[in-house]
């Protein structure tokens, strides 16, 4: 037996390196997995990977509808949603506060911020019909410190905190849990490729060498974490923020040298 066996779990963004890592995660412990993306051609490739146990629903998280559409065909073939990881961002090209385009700001805020409030909206009541369940939002470690020439992003990941906090208070009493995952650099095509409008990937410029874990994280890093979350072994985890980022928030691990 897996543990979900008789759960539904949706992943926004399912067709990214980490999406797609953490639906495999899922449908392998025996879960019904959803694969929510904007991305049809791959998004039904990974359901018909996948096999039984899984589908594919087109989204756009930064869409009400569109998002009440995924939950009715959610529950039509699975029935009530057990799970929601709100997984889809987008990075914007860095830029300081100033060079900052007002259209980059409010595409990165709709989606990485509005779409994780609008997943919340539209699948809480399907939690309910299930009897309770889990909410995880993929944040980042920008959204605990900082990051020069990131502004949107960084200011979206500080606000899903914030969201993620009083979704908790306020749901915690429907047996729902809402947690935020803050993953470091990730090595996915998120990191490796660039940004829209971007000249170079972020990893053109970040070494992981100064840290205590000194590699780039890879998807498997975040998805362990997440199944853990979102299981039973979890039950008393809500509003808590879980870093997995190699010790890169600490700051550098410096070498002790003997006089």
């Amino acid at each position: 037996m897996g543990r979900f066996d008789n759960h539904t779990v949706l992943v926004t963004g399912g067709t990214g390196g980490q999406g797609s890592s953490h639906l495999r995660a899922y449908h392998a412990e025996g879960a019904g997995v959803v694969i929510a993306d904007i991305n049809d051609g791959g998004g039904r490739a990974l359901a018909a990977e996948l096999g039984d146990r899984a589908l594919f629903v087109h989204l756009d998280v930064t869409d009400e509808e569109s998002w009440n559409a995924a939950i009715a065909a959610t529950e039509q073939h699975f029935g009530p949603l057990s799970i929601l990881v709100n997984n889809a961002g987008v990075q914007n090209p860095a830029a300081p506060v100033e060079a900052t385009d007002r259209r980059v700001w409010d595409r990165v805020l709709d989606i990485n911020l509005t779409g994780t409030f609008l997943g919340i909206k539209a699948a809480v009541p399907s939690l309910r019909r299930n009897g309770g369940g889990v909410i995880v939002n993929i944040a980042s470690t920008s959204g605990i410190g900082g990051t020069a020439h990131y502004s949107p992003y960084v200011a979206g990941k500080w606000a899903v905190r914030g969201l993620t906090r009083t979704a908790a208070l306020e749901l915690g009493r429907d047996n729902i849990r809402v947690n935020a995952i803050h993953p470091g650099v990730i090595a996915t095509p998120f990191i490796t490729e660039p940004a829209a409008g971007a000249d170079a990937p972020i990893s053109d410029f970040y070494s992981p060498a100064p840290f205590a874990i000194p590699r780039l994280g890879q998807p498997d890093d975040i998805t362990r974490a997440l199944l853990f979350i979102s299981s039973d072994e979890a039950s008393f985890a809500t509003g808590s923020e879980f870093v997995i980022d190699g010790g890169l928030l600490l700051g550098p691990a410096l070498r002790y040298e003997a006089a």
